[in-house]
């Protein structure tokens, strides 16, 4: 794929609700083009967070942390958990509403061995020795996961946009359809009980 090419357009994100973004995301390609190489893996797995959900970091509340999550819609949203990992969510509904949608695991379609070379470096970080080789299915298998593999960084890609940035969603590589599993989001306590996460049902690379 050229890079660039069937790049999602502004009116793709202003013309759904956050939960059904979330779904129509599903099956689109995530793209970086980074200057070590382009990746890119097929959108598999999404989570929704609304603004009078408990689990949503806008959730009565208005931060410089969270600002990112009232601009435009397609705005990038990336933010640290546990203090070294990164997850990178899409901005949806209209402006000053604070809501967007997680992206939790893609399906690897492009790039493969600079993704791995990536989540290599991140794991020796972590344990000063390299473990067993990292399977094609636990590449992006989860937010932090993914974002390791698609050198995605808070410092250089939160509060751009998916529109105009090297980092994009691209259309569907293939009109195959597919069934949306719905059910419980993962990893979180409040809020835990509404069906707001969304996947490709049986896909194996799918988080666990």
């Amino acid at each position: 794929m050229i890079p660039g090419e069937n790049r999602l357009p502004l009116s793709f994100y202003e013309a759904y609700d956050t939960r059904t973004l979330a779904q129509k995301l599903l099956g689109c390609e995530l793209i970086h083009n980074s200057p070590d190489g382009v990746t890119s893996g097929i959108i598999v797995e999404t989570e929704a967070y609304l603004q009078d959900d408990p689990a949503c970091h806008a959730y009565q509340k208005r931060t410089p942390r969270t600002e990112p999550m009232y601009a435009a819609p397609g705005t990038i949203y990336v933010y640290l958990i546990y203090g070294m990992y990164q997850c990178v969510n899409v901005v949806s509904s209209k402006i000053d509403c604070g809501e967007a949608v997680l992206i939790r695991a893609l399906q690897p379609t492009q790039g493969i061995e600079l993704m791995e070379m990536r989540r290599e470096l991140s794991r020796k970080k972590v344990a000063a020795i390299s473990t067993k080789q990292i399977s094609i299915k636990e590449l992006c298998r989860g937010p932090g996961k993914l974002v390791q593999a698609m050198g995605i960084d808070r410092s250089v890609h939160n509060g751009k946009s998916f529109v105009d940035s090297s980092l994009y969603i691209a259309q569907p590589v293939s009109n195959t359809s597919f069934e949306i599993e719905i059910s419980k989001r993962i990893g979180i306590t409040q809020g835990a009980d509404f069906l707001y996460r969304y996947a490709i049902k049986n896909n194996p690379f799918v988080s666990k």
